[in-house]
């Protein structure tokens, strides 16, 4: 554990520390967490693409706690809609049991594969079975905002993690990231400005309180963009929640 405070690091040396995981005896689980907007999943997403370069597409796996959404029809159903995002508005057993049988996958018992789902912006829902994680592969990154919470359920997925890193940006940064992602995704400025300092900042003011149980608490310079396809232009029937696509991390060069 650590006091909290943030460690600036450069993207190489983050990508040393795991691939010192993945070169580690068994399998590492490093759990990558911070608040909406920290730049956790561009993060992970650039260390899971170095990290499986070269056709090595077996050396890690990466999933994200955003694939345990509850469904907008159980949201709805429970009241919780208008707050999709917050802590309570995700499957955390279903969680836990995808961690447990990660964990126990390189057992002489384990299955070839497992799989992961994935949470789809364009639907604004989740996928099942989307992501697969294979048996030999000695790397797997999990990223989401509350890998580190310690109540209702969550305090034991910290106990699956080898390492847990809390990303820790400026929080003026932060902020205008997600004021800019919200507007990208077709928010009026002053909407923008609401869902960042409403719904998100609740999120992350309760992220903030798991920060001392990161194994390291980091603040990072640019990452490598990696080249996306084109978003999905799917039609969407997107409900003004907590959980706006925008909320998601994908930018691309958090400082």
């Amino acid at each position: 554990m650590n006091e909290g405070t943030a460690v600036p690091h450069t993207f190489p040396q983050l990508l040393e520390r795991a691939q010192q995981l993945l070169a580690s005896p068994g399998r590492s689980i490093l759990g990558i967490t911070g608040a909406p907007g920290a730049g956790k999943t561009t993060l992970a997403e650039a260390l899971h693409h170095e990290l499986t370069a070269d056709g090595q597409s077996a050396r890690c796996a990466l999933f994200s706690m955003d694939g345990f959404h509850f469904a907008n029809a159980v949201l709805r159903a429970r009241g919780i809609r208008d707050r999709k995002g917050a802590v309570d508005t995700f499957d955390v057993e279903g969680f836990v049991s995808l961690l447990r049988a990660v964990q126990d996958q390189p057992g002489a018992d384990g299955p070839s594969s497992i799989f992961a789902p994935e949470f789809d912006r364009a639907l604004d829902e989740s996928i099942g079975s989307a992501i697969e994680i294979r048996k030999q592969t000695p790397l797997i990154i999990v990223e989401g905002n509350y890998l580190l919470h310690d109540a209702d359920g969550w305090e034991r997925v910290a106990t699956f993690l080898t390492e847990s890193w809390f990303v820790a940006p400026a929080e003026a940064l932060r902020k205008e990231r997600l004021i800019n992602r919200h507007e990208t995704f077709g928010l009026s400025p002053e909407a923008a400005e609401d869902w960042a300092l409403g719904t998100d900042q609740r999120n992350a003011d309760l992220v903030a309180t798991t920060r001392p149980r990161a194994t390291l608490v980091l603040s990072i310079g640019t990452i490598p963009p990696i080249l996306r396809p084109p978003v999905d232009d799917r039609p969407t029937n997107h409900e003004p929640t907590g959980n706006h696509p925008a909320h998601h991390d994908t930018e691309t060069s958090p400082q």
